[in-house]
């Protein structure tokens, strides 16, 4: 999508909003700032995962006063799309899209929070899931470095 019919709003949406949406949401507001309104939102909230903490903390994003948020807390008519980054928020968002005119997305992202493993390996995974939808975001929102055109 070129940058001219970029949506000024965006809600991203996963399961527990403590991991994948927050970290879309974060990185969004790093790459647009103000140009863009990003906000997340889950099926169920959870507080803000630890090893998603670190992550973002990796990429200049503080992310420790995120307040995990569900469905019910987002007036939808607000976003001019919805990013759905897991199965159960996809489905759900369908359902409360149903008699709205907004656009919903499903962008399939790992759910690394039951990866069993070494906290550098789990870290890692994190990375994984960080590093995707950074690009994802900035392939379909049209980022461009500062000074090209």
């Amino acid at each position: 999508m070129p940058t001219a019919s970029r949506p000024g709003a965006v809600l991203f949406a996963c399961t527990m909003n403590s991991v994948r949406s927050p970290m879309a949401e974060g990185l969004a507001r790093l790459l647009f700032g103000p140009s863009l309104k990003v906000a997340s939102a889950g099926v169920r909230a959870l507080d803000m995962d630890g090893f998603a903490l670190c992550v973002m903390a990796e990429a200049g994003m503080d992310m420790m006063r995120h307040v995990a948020r569900t469905f019910d807390e987002v007036d939808l008519a607000q976003y001019e799309l919805i990013v759905t980054l897991s199965p159960e928020a996809h489905h759900c968002m369908l359902e409360l899209t149903r008699d709205l005119d907004i656009p919903v997305e499903y962008w399939a992202t790992e759910d690394v929070t039951h990866i069993d493993a070494a906290r550098d390996q789990k870290l890692e995974a994190y990375r994984s899931v960080r590093d995707a939808l950074m690009q994802r975001i900035k392939d379909r929102f049209g980022w461009r470095p500062m000074g090209e055109a």
